[in-house]
């Protein structure tokens, strides 16, 4: 990164390798070949992806230069975007014409979808090369990215740890140099749990900033599409390469997309940075406790005010979270029946429709998935419908309420992404409900629809540690202002993963 003169071109941020391209000290093919190579050295111990495809990275990469040397001879490098000729990865449930999105499940192993997510055309049409899909939990219902059909990813920092999830392998491959950026979903923490175990940046928009249009959905009104990077600049240009209006999406909002990368360097003078007191309570480690409030004397330091503010019903919030997630997971994976498409069992010869569809929702989905379906199809099930369902809305209400009142308060809500570092994968809780309590600081984002961004802001146990901002609806500038000033005072610079990766 930034600094790191031993860097190799995989392990340098967006901004800088768009640099080196605009003043041709370096091709598109090059960056993507030190990618792959990046790749060959350390997949095998990571196992950040589920698809590769070598040959169509490279010829995407052959037409990045071309545009650039057009431009070039007619003297015209503003015409190129931020995004050309960049290798990213996306997560396997975000839809890619010709290359299978499977969620990394039984379910979908063999689907190729026959169009883009608008996220990936929006990529393709800035010229970013897709290198492949990361691995992610199956159906993004997971915390650490081992409920994927295909194998575990591990953390690059340790490898006897877990990356976080579901987007554990995007946010691995950026970590370990594997791509330069990549594209993850949120749902209930999905993005930012792993950005924070990982080390890198992750931001979740407001719902409705990026469209989920062609992207596998899990929970409808919560899922948000958002990019994890290396640093906060490069959070900013992805986020305003993805970002805006599309009407193949209905609950896509029609707000303008303001230039991010301006807000980058503003600083956090005035800015009032409001501490939620029921986000420091008993719960997180000393060693998260300890970053986290280093990082919040560096603010003031940097002129912010901090305050401290009240959400009185945050911790209803998980529950809440849970009840509203699995109710509308049961109702999505109702299309996944075999009939239709999906996975069929062998041997299915003599079997009626419904002994089908029940050997094919048997087999083709993992424990994690079936779990969070037949709870969410208890809590709508006649008679639970109002006792679980209603009131988890309704009390989803009065906490976006609690939020936005707060952020009347502030500017931003500061807090840990996760109560924890990365933990090893032999010291997992086999208790379902104990592997739920890693989104107790990012589920309330998502109900409440506002954006949310983790940046690291130290080590404990050697581990890095993330602090998440919560900001108001559409201010995801306000984030990237806070969270460019935490990434400066961080001491992070020379912190860097065992396994490949970049120092900040």
């Amino acid at each position: 990164m930034s600094g790191n003169a031993d860097a190799t071109l995989c392990d340098m941020t967006l901004h800088e390798l768009h640099d080196m391209l605009l003043s041709g000290q370096v091709s598109s093919r090059e960056i993507t070949s030190d990618v792959l190579a990046r790749i060959d050295e350390v997949e095998a111990s990571v196992g950040a992806y589920v698809t590769r495809d070598r040959e169509t990275a490279l010829k995407g990469a052959d037409a990045a230069d071309e545009v650039i040397a057009r431009a070039r001879r007619d003297r015209d490098t503003g015409a190129i975007g931020a995004l050309v000729g960049i290798p990213v990865v996306l997560k396997d449930n975000v839809c890619t014409r010709g290359m299978r999105t499977t969620c990394c499940s039984k379910m979908l192993e063999d689907f190729i979808p026959t169009y883009d997510a608008a996220v990936t055309a929006r990529l393709r049409e800035a010229g970013a090369v897709i290198v492949g899909k990361g691995n992610m939990d199956e159906f993004a219902m997971g915390s650490t990215t081992q409920t994927s059909v295909f194998h575990v990813t591990r953390n690059p920092w340790d490898l006897e740890r877990v990356p976080g999830g579901s987007s554990g392998g995007c946010a691995a491959a950026v970590a370990a140099g594997e791509a330069v950026a990549s594209i993850g979903t949120d749902t209930g923490g999905s993005i930012r749990q792993p950005a924070s175990f990982c080390g890198v940046v992750g931001l979740k928009p407001t719902y409705g900033r990026v469209s989920r249009y062609g992207v596998v959905a899990f929970a409808s009104s919560l899922d948000t599409v958002g990019p994890i990077t290396r640093d906060v600049r490069d959070c900013a240009i992805m986020l305003k390469a993805i970002a805006g209006r599309d009407g193949r999406d209905s609950t896509s909002a029609p707000d303008a997309v303001p230039d991010y990368s301006s807000c980058v360097e503003r600083g956090v003078q005035g800015l009032r940075i409001g501490i939620p007191e029921q986000f420091f309570g008993p719960g997180m480690t000393d060693g998260v406790r300890t970053a986290v409030e280093r990082a919040l004397r560096a603010l003031e330091d940097a002129g912010a005010d901090i305050v401290e503010v009240s959400l009185p019903l945050a911790e209803h919030a998980l529950a809440v979270y849970y009840l509203v997630a699995t109710a509308e997971a049961s109702s999505n994976m109702a299309r996944l029946d075999g009939i239709r498409y999906g996975y069929r069992p062998e041997g299915r010869g003599g079997m009626d429709v419904a002994d089908l569809m029940s050997a094919s929702r048997g087999q083709g989905f993992g424990m994690e998935v079936k779990r969070r379906i037949m709870l969410g199809t208890f809590v709508l099930s006649s008679g639970n419908f109002d006792a679980f369902y209603g009131r988890a809305l309704r009390s989803r209400r009065l906490l976006a309420e609690d939020v936005r009142r707060a952020l009347t308060e502030c500017d931003c809500l500061v807090s840990p992404t996760a109560p924890t570092v990365a933990f090893r994968f032999d010291e997992e809780p086999d208790d379902p409900l104990a592997m739920y309590l890693q989104d107790i600081y990012t589920t309330l984002a998502n109900l409440a629809g506002v954006p949310a961004i983790s940046v690291p802001c130290g080590l404990a146990d050697g581990m890095p540690v993330g602090l998440q901002i919560m900001g108001r609806m559409f201010d995801e500038a306000t984030l990237i202002r806070a969270g460019r000033a935490v990434e400066l005072t961080s001491g992070m610079d020379a912190a860097r993963p065992k396994v490949g990766g970049c120092a900040k």
